[in-house]
């Protein structure tokens, strides 16, 4: 696999998630799937991994830095993220991929209605 798609993919998230907080479900997930071809376990489940170290570390700090970060909300967002990313890679796995797809993109979609909407 092409090392600047990659870097590309990665560079893309870190900026809308600075801008907007978002990034894997949103960014990454379709870019593997789309450019990258990988199938949409092996993409969610590599955004997960990605995520996984201190991603948003820099980014944190700046907004911590200038008064725009609450630790305590932002610590117990994590342990909810913590225990729900168990649960959704459970249930990821235990449908088909058409149907995740579905399910994804039911997902985006109500998102962007209600973005549009506000």
């Amino acid at each position: 696999m092409d090392w600047t798609l990659l870097l590309g993919i990665g560079l893309a998230a870190g900026v809308l998630a600075g801008l907007f907080g978002i990034g894997g479900g949103v960014v990454i997930v379709p870019a593997l799937v789309y450019f990258a071809r990988m199938p949409l376990q092996s993409a969610i489940g590599t955004s997960l991994g990605a995520l996984l170290l201190p991603v948003g570390a820099l980014g944190a700090w700046w907004y911590y830095r200038n008064g725009h970060l609450d630790w305590r909300i932002a610590l117990w967002l994590a342990l909810g993220l913590f225990l729900g990313a168990y649960a959704g890679a459970r249930m990821a796995e235990a449908v088909s991929d058409q149907m995740l797809r579905r399910l994804f993109a039911v997902f985006l979609a109500a998102v962007a209605v209600k973005v549009w909407v506000g």
